[in-house]
Order: C-alpha cells, then sequence, then structure tokens
C-alpha cells in the first residue's frame, strides 16, 4: 500500500518536479526505502511485542520471587535507556547516509542503461563500469559504517547483560548464605533474569532497525508530503465538448528565478487553425508548448480555452482534448498494438489497425514479426526513428483530439519517412486546432499562421508569403536554412 501511494502521489507531482528530480533517485526510494520499512512493519513489529510481553512476564515473576534483588537489578535500566537514545541518534543518521548512496548507485546505474548507445558509442564502458564501481563503494563503506555502530551498540548492551548475570549470582549467593533466599529459588531468578536480558538484547536490536527505518521513512514521506505546484482549483470545470480556440493574454513566464522566457505573448488561435511557431533557439516556442497543456501556469497573464482560463478547468479534462506529438517519440516497451492504444485505452482492434492506416504505419507494423503484437523494447529501439514517429501519430489519431501539439515530428528523419510521416499529420490535424514547432521551415509554409518569435516576444505573424515579403526575421532565418540546404546538396 505505501509503495502503490507513493507511486501514485509520484505520478500526481507537477512536471517542475520531474525535471528537477533524477529517475534513479526516485526509483531508489520506490523500492529500497519503501523495503526497508516493510522489514520493519511485518517483521519487527510482531518480534516487538512478542519480546515486550516476555520481557514484562519475566519482570513480573522476578518481583514477586525477590523484590530486593529486582529491584538492585533494575536500577541499570536507565543507563541502557540513554545508551539505546545515543546509539539510535548515530544509527538513524547512519541508515539515511546509506540509502542516500544506494540511491546514487541507483542513478548511475538507470542513467547508463537508458543511455547505452552512447555508452557503447563512444567506447565508455570502462568509465562507467569504473562509475558505478565508485558509487557502490561509497555504499559498501555507509553499510560498514552502520555495521560498525550497530557492533559497538550490541556489544555494550551485550556487556551490560552479562553484567546483571554476574550481579545476580553475587548478590543471589550472598542471600542464600544469609538464608534469606533458597538455591531454587535463586536458579529460577537466574533463569528469569536470563529471559529478561535475551528479551532486552532484543529490544536494543529491533530499537537499532527502527532507527534504521526511520532514515528510510524519512526519505518515503518527504516525497508523499511534496505537494504538487499545479493543483486543481476548487470547483474546476471538467470540460466535455471542446471548440478549441485558444487565446493568450499578455504572457509571461519564467522558470523558477530564471529571467523570463515568454514576455507579453497575446495570441489568438481560431478553431481549426493550424499556427506554426519559428523562431531561434531559446525564442521562446517550446515553453509555450509547456503551457498550453498546463504543465506549467504563466508568471502573469492568463490562457484560455474556449473563453475559460485553463487554470479553471481539471487537468485531468483538458489533457483529455489534447495529443503532443514530440520531435524525438520515446515509447513504452510492450507491443506496437499496446502503443497505439494508449491514445484510448478502451479502443478495439479494429479502431487500432484503422488509426494505424491512418498513420501510414499499417504496412510496416504488418510486416513486423508478430504484427501488432510485436514487442517495440526500451523506448521502442526496435523500430526506426520514422516507424516511431508514425505510431506516435496512430497514437493521437485515436485519441482524437481537439488540439493537437507538434513538435516538428519530421526534422530528423530521411526523405522517404518524412513524405510518409508529413501525409499522416496532414491527415492528423485536419479539423483540429493545430501548433506546430517549426525547426525546418520548409514544413510549415502550408500552415494558415505563422509566428516569428525571437527573445520570447512574437515579432513577426502572418502567412510563409507574406513574411518572405516583409524581409524580416522569418525571410532571414529561410534564406539562412536554403543556404545550407544548397552547401549540403553541393
Amino acid at each position: 500500500d505505501l509503495r502503490n501511494e507513493l507511486y501514485q502521489h509520484l505520478l500526481r507531482l507537477s512536471m517542475d518536479f520531474h525535471q528537477t528530480h533524477r529517475v534513479g533517485e526516485l526509483i531508489s526510494r520506490l523500492t529500497n526505502d519503501v523495503t526497508t520499512l516493510r522489514a520493519t512493519l511485518t517483521r519487527d513489529l510482531g518480534a516487538l511485542l512478542q519480546q515486550t510481553l516476555v520481557l514484562v512476564g519475566a519482570v513480573a515473576l522476578m518481583f514477586v520471587l525477590n523484590p530486593l534483588l529486582s529491584r538492585f537489578i533494575l536500577i541499570l535500566a536507565p543507563v541502557m535507556g540513554v545508551l539505546a537514545a545515543g546509539f539510535g541518534l548515530f544509527l538513524q543518521r547512519a541508515s539515511t547516509r546509506l540509502q542516500d548512496e544506494l540511491a546514487g548507485s541507483t542513478v548511475v546505474a538507470e542513467e547508463v542503461l537508458q543511455n547505452i548507445r552512447v555508452v557503447k558509442g563512444f567506447a565508455r564502458e570502462g568509465f562507467e563500469i569504473e562509475r558505478f564501481g565508485r558509487a557502490v563503494l561509497g555504499s559498501v563503506r555507509a553499510a560498514l559504517r552502520m555495521l560498525r555502530i550497530r557492533s559497538v551498540f550490541g556489544a555494550m548492551i551485550a556487556f551490560f547483560g552479562f553484567s546483571v548475570i554476574a550481579l545476580i549470582l553475587w548478590f543471589g549467593g550472598r542471600e542464600v548464605l544469609a538464608g534469606r533466599l533458597t538455591a531454587g529459588e535463586l536458579i529460577a531468578f537466574l533463569i528469569y533474569g536470563l529471559t529478561v536480558a535475551a528479551s532486552v538484547g532484543t529490544l536494543v536490536g529491533l530499537y537499532a532497525s527502527f532507527q534504521e527505518s526511520i532514515g528510510a521513512s524519512q526519505r518515503v514521506f518527504e516525497l508523499i508530503d511534496t505537494p504538487p505546484q499545479l493543483e486543481d482549483a476548487p470547483g474546476a470545470l471538467l470540460i466535455q465538448d471542446v471548440r478549441g480556440e485558444i487565446s493568450f493574454r499578455d504572457v509571461h513566464f519564467g522558470y523558477e528565478d530564471e529571467q523570463h522566457v515568454l514576455r507579453g505573448i497575446s495570441l489568438e488561435i481560431a478553431r481549426g487553425e493550424v499556427v506554426a511557431l519559428v523562431g531561434p533557439s531559446g525564442a521562446g516556442k517550446s515553453t509555450i508548448f509547456t503551457l498550453v497543456p498546463r504543465f506549467y501556469d504563466p508568471t502573469a497573464g492568463s490562457i484560455l480555452l474556449d473563453g475559460i482560463d485553463l487554470r479553471q478547468i481539471t487537468q485531468h479534462s483538458l489533457r483529455e482534448h489534447l495529443a503532443i506529438v514530440p520531435q524525438e517519440t520515446i515509447l513504452f516497451g510492450g507491443s506496437v498494438e499496446e502503443n497505439i492504444r494508449y491514445g484510448r485505452l478502451q479502443a478495439s482492434t479494429t479502431e487500432v489497425e484503422a488509426a494505424a492506416r491512418a498513420a501510414n504505419a499499417h504496412e510496416f507494423i504488418a510486416d513486423l514479426p508478430q504484427g501488432y503484437h510485436t514487442l517495440v523494447g526500451e523506448r521502442g529501439v526496435r523500430l526506426s526513428g520514422g516507424q516511431r514517429q508514425r505510431v506516435a501519430i496512430a497514437r493521437a489519431l485515436l485519441k482524437d483530439p481537439r488540439l493537437l501539439l507538434l513538435d516538428e515530428a519530421t526534422s530528423s528523419l530521411d526523405s522517404e519517412s518524412e513524405q510518409l510521416v508529413q501525409e499522416a499529420l496532414t491527415r492528423l490535424m485536419q479539423g483540429r486546432t493545430t501548433m506546430i514547432i517549426a525547426h525546418r521551415l520548409s514544413t510549415v509554409r502550408h500552415a494558415d499562421r505563422i509566428l516569428v518569435l525571437d527573445k520570447g516576444r512574437i515579432v513577426e505573424a502572418g502567412t510563409h508569403e507574406a513574411l518572405l515579403a516583409g524581409n524580416g526575421l522569418y525571410a532571414r532565418l529561410h534564406a539562412m536554412q536554403f543556404r545550407e540546404m544548397t552547401t549540403l546538396e553541393a
């Protein structure tokens, strides 16, 4: 339940959280830390109850046998309590350090395995093995430090336990010689004393385990207690029918303490209009894309959908009406059919195939070893770039959104794949309000309107022909790309 709750909370957290936390660190908290807590909750709590009952029963019987001797022995209890509290603090810190080191090694492994092509392409296997080894060595050192603390703690408690037995024999023997205690009572008292010592030793070990689990629990509940930066407003609207009219009204935006990336963007996009965003790197094109699905809220100004501020719409219902086709498509590791059906989970096999046909993907899917049931591999590595893009387009077609965000899906494809993808995108855009980030200006000449951004502002707007005739930034960018293409062809 705790792991489920933590996972659900991670999915509810906003994009800003995920962009500032490494995946390996989160996975470590979801696995290693929760496993540590599970051991405490399932194994140690039962042992705690059992040993507490044994300890109380044995102490009660000792007082029945000889109250004076029992009081004499229990004088040592406060000393053991002080020792336990002191060592517990060290154990808690050592446990947190160990969990942090384990998370660090998980981060290294996750990054390397996700980027294995880069590692092998640069022949950096040896470097990465050494880096992972250093991370694991840090975990070993943290574990050894915690083991040393536990060993010293356990040895001191054992010393006090055996000291209690020695005192029982010394003081009890004197009582037997004085005739105030029989030999049988001394033996019985000694047995109860051993029982108490064993219970105390077990309880001390459990205390150490609890202190270690506190370190893990702090890391887990730190995540659970992290509130999403973006939450639905009280009484937020659950939208059903969407026309697709988008309005930007004097929108400013900046990431955390950075300077504003967008400065006073005002824009009206009509229903079914295709609008392309172009401009130099860092102009703010991608930032506008993150604001429309409300991955972030504007620092100032507002964005409206059909006249309703996005902050007054539930995030889920907003995103149900839009689809994003990124420049570099990442697929899930399941089958082709599962990846397409992700657009609409209840879709039938016939609907999945129809979407694939519309995306120019059916032919290559049919040629795969298991057709639609072929596994695409981690992040879709068993498919080419063009094939992944067409699967992503089929996924978007199956969702049938009113709003479409395209991050230039053909910029890294060969000519044949580009033509197939472009045909599929044309079908996808029909009747939908579409925003396109354009890296190659030749792909947006047929857009209804082209917006040219520079330093967070819209500096030009119009059709392809009008912008070329205006001889402004768009014309310069177009001329620059034309020269580059001519040079490459030559």
